[in-house]
């Protein structure tokens, strides 16, 4: 038998960073977000032999262990084991035996919440395995257990329950970890537009988010009104955003995100760099309307409204800054886990 899991990563169109605590906490954070069709997968087999096999498919890396009720963390595999120590303390009581394998079709440290998505694929596969009684809330708020308190990995909150809902949601996260996600109900000639105008670019190079985070927390801990405003007009424009996108007024969602990266920059000092500005400006020039980096900023993909038939312009000239462009597609379900 053969357990499996896959979890959607996902693109943050408005309001991120203000899902990371102490913000989140003192001020209530919103995010737009949307699942798009690149997977974390994660597949269980059962063994009989008194081992534990964890396997990061693709890159060669793999570890194993003998069976026993927590494993020592090892570098690379604090997800993994984190995961299984958890679920062992929390449902199980007893050590497992089996080979845990997983795939990201996305660099790690990419901005599309790769990590956070592989913890719920992981979760997923485990509560597949184990019939575990979990809703998705439960998954997501375990994941976010997982890997911001137990593994103290700096990061927020909007990831894991992305992963787990799938779609287009409006999240608000408030005091105590309480997490509202708000299905948008979109008119599907609104789904297909936003996915036909919207462009998703690889710069090719890739960021320690951690590092981008720990400087927007200290910023807050330290009350910099410049950054704690500029997070504030963030969660005002998610706001609007939303509503944007359910009326289709893509021209003045294009202005909404330009206006938002502004904003964005001025929560901390690594989330934009020369080879990014000059990208956005590159793609501003050739007819995006707007943009901003998805996820914690400093590298990774970043995404463009391209309005009427400017897309492929713009493609063009921001491909001969040395990234690639990234087909997808938006999908509406989230984790997913069956056997075979």
């Amino acid at each position: 038998m053969i357990i499996r899991s896959k979890a959607p990563l996902r693109i943050g169109l408005a309001g991120g960073g203000t899902d990371v605590s102490p913000y989140s906490d003192l001020y209530g954070g919103a995010i737009l977000n949307a699942s798009i069709n690149l997977y974390a997968y994660a597949s269980i087999e059962p063994l009989d032999n008194g081992t534990i096999e964890l396997v990061m498919d693709g890159s060669g890396q793999c570890i194993s262990f003998e069976a026993q009720t927590e494993l020592p963390l090892v570098e690379g595999f604090e997800l993994f084991i984190g995961v299984y120590n958890r679920i062992v303390k929390q449902f199980h009581k007893q050590a497992l035996s089996f080979r845990l394998t997983t795939y990201i079709e996305a660099p790690q440290g990419s901005g599309l919440g790769t990590s956070s998505t592989l913890v719920v694929a992981m979760l997923g596969a485990f509560a597949e395995w184990l019939q575990l009684p979990l809703g998705k809330y439960d998954i997501a708020h375990l994941a976010f257990e997982i890997e911001r308190i137990e593994l103290k990995m700096a990061g927020g909150k909007q990831d894991q329950y992305s992963a787990t809902f799938g779609g287009i949601n409006f999240m608000e996260f408030l005091a105590n970890d309480k997490v509202i996600v708000n299905p948008l109900q979109l008119k599907d000639t609104i789904w297909r537009e936003l996915e036909t105008t919207l462009l998703l670019y690889f710069t090719v190079t890739q960021r320690l988010s951690a590092t981008i985070i720990e400087e927007q927390v200290k910023n807050v801990n330290e009350k910099n009104i410049k950054s704690i405003e500029a997070m504030h007009r963030l969660k005002e424009q998610a706001l609007t955003m939303k509503e944007l996108l359910m009326r289709g007024d893509m021209e003045s969602m294009g202005t909404i995100l330009k206006t938002g990266w502004e904003h964005k920059k001025q929560m901390a000092k690594s989330i934009s760099n020369p080879l990014i500005d000059t990208v956005y400006q590159t793609a501003l020039n050739h007819g995006a309307s707007g943009g901003k980096i998805s996820g914690a900023g400093g590298g990774g993909f970043m995404f463009f409204l391209c309005p009427k038939l400017s897309k492929m312009k713009v493609a063009k000239a921001i491909e001969e800054l040395g990234g690639r462009i990234q087909p997808f597609q938006f999908t509406k379900e989230g984790l997913t886990t069956w056997s075979v």
